[in-house]
């Protein structure tokens, strides 16, 4: 992906931030201070999630029958709204950008992981040489020159040796999606209905089906506990000495306040508008839905959108009820760039609205997101397309309140909207 660059000079170089603006607003220190104190709690519930997954799973482990394995799929499905809406914070603080890749790789060549149905998914890749490696029927395999000793599925082994294998970002073997695909098995049924169908006996050491369940266990075990791993430490990096917190420390106040923009429009623009909605509609794929497995993607998006909303306005609501709430980017908004403020906020307001009405079709049975992406489904593209618009514009609304407010950033981009003519169908 490519940036696609705001360069906003500052309105008035040497002084303050907006000069004139009311005096009401928060201090940018106390803004930031707070941004802080939301991601520590959202990073933290997040963490809790893949905790609770972990703990399914095991309890699937121990008696793999349909209802523990349907039980660690509700439990991976309530581990993502956490960890979706955290995704603010991604975009602008390196330190969260770098784990990500481990957390939440999309999208994936599965085959590098278990095997594949070869009528849909094919026998090799041009651009990966792993694309049916199957490290879990395969005790040994080769990357590139290299014969790699795979007899024992372990977290070192998918995080240091399979992840990104051979350069090639498709060979994802940890995070949600890899564990999605283990708990789901592929979705065979294209722009139909139905997600992906695993049977709980691929896990089962007395009634193996599709071979190698001991391996299958360990694998999917392995995944589950990687994930926790990385989302403490993504929690960690918030502390009082942790390195996000250090990284904001170590910039002027503007800049912190650039950073929460940051945040909000590359996911806006480039990430959800672009790279996991509009292409997944230019191309009717629905191998470029986010949760292809699961079908889950209406709520992976609409969590986005609910956490970038609770980052501008400060409030975020804690899976235990608790509510961790301070000086907002909104209040300091308001204060400052009052006209600016009042558009963003409505932009925000109806990008929430167009994602509910993807999430409301989706969970009240019409039509899973994939179907809503299929060629010739006009009614189902044109729901999906009005989220992307929504999105869209909410990315012109910030690049207005950064203009406004004096700040400089860059924003990610996509070529699904900066030139969609160049995807390949």
């Amino acid at each position: 992906m490519r940036l696609r660059a705001f360069a906003l000079a500052a309105l008035l170089a040497g002084t303050t931030l907006c000069q004139g603006a009311r005096a009401d607003a928060p201090q940018p220190k106390a803004v930031v201070d707070a941004y802080i104190s939301l991601a520590q709690s959202m990073y933290g519930d997040a963490a809790s999630g893949a905790r609770d997954l972990s703990k399914a799973v095991d309890a699937f482990l121990a008696n793999p029958t349909e209802e523990t394995l349907n039980a660690a799929r509700a439990a991976w499905r309530k581990a993502r709204v956490s960890y979706q809406q955290t995704e603010g914070f991604r975009f602008g603080n390196k330190a969260m950008d770098e784990i990500e890749g481990r957390v939440n790789a999309w999208p994936l060549d599965e085959g590098l992981i278990d095997y594949v149905d070869p009528k849909s998914y094919g026998e090799t890749s041009d651009e990966n040489p792993l694309y049916r490696a199957n490290v879990i029927a395969n005790k040994s395999i080769r990357i590139g020159k290299k014969q790699v000793d795979a007899s024992k599925i372990t977290k070192k082994l998918l995080s240091d040796t399979l992840q990104e294998a051979g350069g090639v970002e498709a060979n994802v073997a940890t995070g949600y999606h890899a564990i999605e695909f283990l708990l789901w098995g592929q979705d065979l049924n294209g722009t139909g209905p139905g997600a992906g169908t695993r049977p709980a006996t691929d896990y089962s050491l007395q009634n193996c089906t599709h071979g190698n369940c001991d391996r299958r266990r360990d694998y999917l075990k392995a995944a589950t506990d990687l994930l926790f791993d990385d989302l403490t430490e993504m929690a960690k990096a918030w502390d009082g000495k942790g390195r996000a917190r250090q990284d904001l420390a170590k910039k002027s106040t503007g800049e912190g306040l650039a950073t929460i923009l940051t945040g909000l429009g590359s996911l806006s623009y480039g990430e959800l508008a672009g790279e996991r909605m509009k292409l997944g509609l230019i191309l009717h794929d629905p191998e470029e839905e986010h949760d292809c497995f699961s079908d889950n993607t209406h709520n992976s998006h609409y969590s986005d959108q609910i956490g970038m909303v609770a980052i501008y306005e400060g409030r975020y609501t804690r899976t235990d009820g608790k509510v961790v709430q301070g000086p907002s980017m909104a209040e300091y908004a308001r204060a400052k760039a009052p006209e600016e403020a009042a558009k963003l906020e409505a932009a925000m307001k109806n990008t929430t609205e167009k994602l509910r009405v993807i999430k409301d079709r989706a969970d009240s049975g019409k039509e899973a997101y994939d179907q809503m992406i299929a060629e010739g489904n006009t009614e189902g593209n044109k729901v999906v397309q009005d989220g992307v618009d929504a999105l869209v514009a909410q990315a012109r609304a910030i690049e207005g309140l950064v203009k406004k407010l004096g700040l400089t950033i860059s924003v990610e981009g996509s070529k699904s909207l900066d030139d969609p003519s160049s995807v390949s169908k």
